[in-house]
């Protein structure tokens, strides 16, 4: 099973730059897409319902060609859901859910809070609110992917400037606290009690790697890999097993992010 998560920083924009035609030649089952900008009604083009795939859109309603997450999946759920429950994040447009069997793929975008001090308060309630969701997911017995944008780095191996970033949304001590308390990279470090034990695939696969997801549009950022890894596949303990490979594609360019693979055995 191979699964892609991307932040298109808008479907219709990464249509432009090729990107339907990338997937359609990347045998992905499954494509987590965040950050859509836009409304259902405007992707009537065939290009955003490839054949043999079925696709399904969340879209923000209460700001139009803002933020919105999709799924596109080759398989047909058994069930989509759309909604955790509390209309500021839903109504945004941050979350969707294809139930397949056991499984649960999800496509979450977290909020970002580098426009300011209000949109880092919101994300900092996001955060609080979503906390028992999670660990609730963690211990229900089902399988769970939850991919996405993030919107923050776990550790240094993250981010090409550490110190610098300290103070900034993304790689804030407590957003990392916050991330990290969810995940397990290593098995004896989890506490599905506690609701520790999420495995974050990338660093599974690659405990050293320092590779990045998305790069700034200002300067020569992603030219120089000046990057953050903000894009993750987490998956309940019961996946880690099945963890066969990763990739992120640096090229082409459809976004300021980049696609995140993990294959599954």
């Amino acid at each position: 099973m191979r699964i892609v998560s991307f932040n298109a920083n808008g479907i219709r924009s990464a249509a432009s730059k090729g990107f339907c035609e990338w997937f359609r030649g990347h045998d992905a089952d499954v494509l987590c897409l965040q950050e859509t900008k836009a409304q259902e009604d405007q992707l009537a083009d065939a290009l955003f319902r490839p054949d043999g795939h079925h696709c399904f859109y969340r879209d923000a309603s209460t700001r139009k060609g803002y933020s919105g997450v999709a799924i596109w999946s080759r398989r047909e759920p058994d069930e989509v859901r759309t909604a955790l429950g509390w209309a500021p994040f839903d109504d945004e447009g941050r979350y969707i859910e294809a139930r397949f069997g056991r499984l649960s793929v999800v496509s979450l975008y977290m909020p970002s809070g580098s426009s300011g001090e209000l949109r880092q308060d919101f994300k900092f309630q996001v955060m609080a609110w979503l906390r028992p969701i999670l660990d609730g997911w963690l211990r229900s017995g089902r399988d769970y992917v939850l991919c996405g944008d993030w919107n923050i780095v776990r550790g240094e191996l993250d981010i090409r400037n550490w110190r610098s970033n300290q103070k900034n949304s993304g790689c804030l001590p407590e957003e990392r606290a916050w991330l990290n308390a969810l995940c397990a990279d290593d098995p004896a470090d989890a506490d599905p009690v506690a609701g520790r034990g999420w495995v974050d695939s990338y660093r599974v696969l690659r405990p050293d790697g320092e590779d990045y997801t998305w790069w700034s549009n200002r300067g020569a950022a992603r030219a120089n890999d000046v990057g953050w890894r903000i894009d993750y596949q987490l998956v309940t303990p019961s996946l880690r097993a099945r963890l066969r490979g990763c990739s992120i594609a640096r090229e082409p360019r459809f976004s300021d992010h980049a696609p995140f693979t993990v294959d599954y055995r």
